[in-house]
């Protein structure tokens, strides 16, 4: 049964590891860096253009919301990271959120955007292998696809699988929240993901 996107509806925000939903639909897990367009890939695959608040300043994510996916999964929105602005003491305190959120056994599959036009950086490398800790497959996303040349687009996609490190059964999806480019895909994806298919083909 096809997850049903374009019905998905905010859940809650969790700021601490209790309020965490332990009921046992899957959960879909999506990070990325705080200017990376997260909340635009969001918005783009439920086909809602306000579900994941874009905001003006990047880094204002500061809880794990939920967004439920039907009966069967979850939508689950980490706080973005690598935002240099915000305090130390705030950088922490989501430090360990994430931590505890990667340790609790919750995590289905990880859904990481990245952009398509640069090398990832290092908070990129460590966010793919608190993933690959996990043991859950993962999904790549080369969000703003559109702002590059053709000719540019294999040779990137090359650079983020190798810099990430990722392992053959790891999918990477070319993207553009702004065109649509790979939302079917990736639509199709977390489809079989939910269904059950641990390797989507």
């Amino acid at each position: 049964m096809a997850i049903p996107f374009n019905q998905a509806e905010f859940v809650l925000s969790a700021a601490s590891t209790s309020a965490f939903l332990r009921d046992g639909r899957k959960q879909l897990a999506f990070a990325g860096r705080s200017n990376v367009g997260k909340s635009s890939v969001i918005n783009c695959l439920t086909g809602r253009k306000n579900l994941a608040h874009v905001g003006a300043t990047p880094g204002k994510t500061a809880q794990i919301n939920y967004f439920s996916l039907g009966e069967e999964a979850y939508l689950v929105d980490l706080p973005g990271y690598g935002y240099a602005k915000v305090s130390k003491a705030e950088r922490d305190r989501w430090g360990r959120l994430m931590e505890a959120y990667f340790a609790s056994g919750l995590i289905s599959w990880g859904v990481m955007i990245v952009d398509a036009r640069h090398k990832p950086t290092a908070d990129d490398v460590t966010m793919a292998n608190w993933f690959f800790t996990t043991g859950c497959p993962v999904i790549v996303v080369a969000n703003k696809l559109d702002k590059l040349k053709k000719s540019e687009i294999e040779p990137n996609l090359a650079r983020i699988r190798e810099t990430l490190g990722l392992r053959p059964e790891d999918q990477l999806v070319p993207f553009s929240a702004e065109k649509g480019t790979g939302r079917e895909e990736l639509r199709a994806l977390l489809d079989q993901a939910v269904a059950g298919e641990n390797t989507p083909t």
